[in-house]
């Protein structure tokens, strides 16, 4: 099927992008290749999947409606995949406008481009930020998320809400997925196993938050991408036993589901680095720092429900993902 994928540059862009190639679907890509990290490396992500010939991008900014709105109108997706959005907990601090721009205003766009053309079913990326200060283990999406700590939290919880809001007044499926914290081959400079690779192996000290006492609920590419295939495959539907007297925040009497995607397995931050460690052959520098602002001690993802849904939880161990992304490492940078 005909498939838009926003964010077709960036880490989970990309590797959606290539399963979905893979098994024979067109896609259609936007990404602006902002500068927030390694333009090269969003080059050369998307070098990769130019080479298909079911492969189209365009460069354009979610924000500009009548971009997205052509998009949408010249190709006609029957589904889409909203990753593109403003990233980051801390930089949410420095530049807030940045997140209100691509993640509110080009979330609407990507909503009015679904509304008006007929989109069978809208996937996109929410965030294990909404849980705030939930402190309730793990993290379920039963629960209430009304309290983030984070500009970029809020913004992936107003997005939740304006789905919903379609999903409601113009049936249009949407379903919300949940990551927690994504790591692997092709990722994020801005990342702590990114960061910690390249410090490590420059001889560099690594910035150790929280005193070294997070706990992340680690979740591996291939996992996530996995994930997002089957969810986009099975439309979201109204639930027959939602009760408005007692409303569950996953579900609705709209064709309205959010779900997490995580390891189910969360990691002590201190574990994560010894790993790394043990992959590059090489000990780290370790700088202690107190918790920053925005950030949450630990993360725990509930997989149940998507577990239901979908018959699909992650599996790969942390030991293998490290392992994998320092071989790409090696090999990107000819380390």
């Amino acid at each position: 099927m005909k498939i838009l994928v926003t964010g077709s540059a960036g880490f989970i862009g990309h590797a959606l992008s290539q399963r979905l190639l893979q098994r024979g679907d067109k896609v259609i890509g936007i990404d602006n290749l902002n500068d927030y990290y390694d333009v090269g490396l969003k080059k050369a992500r998307l070098a990769r999947l130019e080479s298909h010939e079911n492969f189209v991008n365009f460069k354009a900014n979610l924000e500009n409606a009548e971009a997205i709105a052509t998009i949408f109108k010249e190709h006609q997706p029957r589904r889409v995949v909203n990753l593109a959005a403003q990233a980051g907990v801390r930089y949410s601090l420095k530049n807030p406008q940045a997140y209100v721009s691509a993640n509110l205003e080009g979330f609407v766009n990507i909503l009015e481009g679904c509304r008006h053309n007929e989109v069978e079913h809208l996937i996109y990326a929410s965030s294990s930020s909404v849980y705030g200060s939930n402190t309730a283990l793990p993290f379920s999406v039963h629960t209430n998320v009304d309290h983030p700590v984070s500009l970029y939290a809020a913004s992936k919880k107003a997005n939740e809400l304006f789905a919903h809001t379609y999903s409601h007044l113009f049936s249009l499926p949407t379903t919300g997925l949940r990551f927690f914290t994504v790591y692997g081959p092709w990722g994020r400079p801005d990342m702590a196993l990114y960061l910690f690779t390249k410090a490590i192996l420059s001889g560099e000290p690594i910035d150790i938050f929280n005193n070294g006492n997070h706990r992340r609920d680690f979740t591996y590419i291939d996992d996530i991408v996995e994930g997002v295939l089957r969810t986009i495959d099975k439309v979201a539907t109204p639930s027959d036993v939602f009760d408005s007297h007692n409303p569950d925040p996953a579900t609705s009497k709209a064709p309205y589901r959010v779900f997490n995607i995580g390891g189910g397995n969360p990691v002590e931050l201190m574990h994560y680095i010894e790993t790394i460690e043990s992959c590059l052959g090489k000990s780290a520098l370790k700088n202690f720092l107190p918790m920053q602002a925005g950030d949450v001690a630990e993360t725990s993802a509930d997989v149940t429900a998507l577990a239901d849904y979908v018959g699909y939880k992650p599996e790969t161990k942390i030991e293998t993902g490290i392992a994998r992304f320092v071989d790409w490492y090696r090999h990107y940078y000819k380390v």
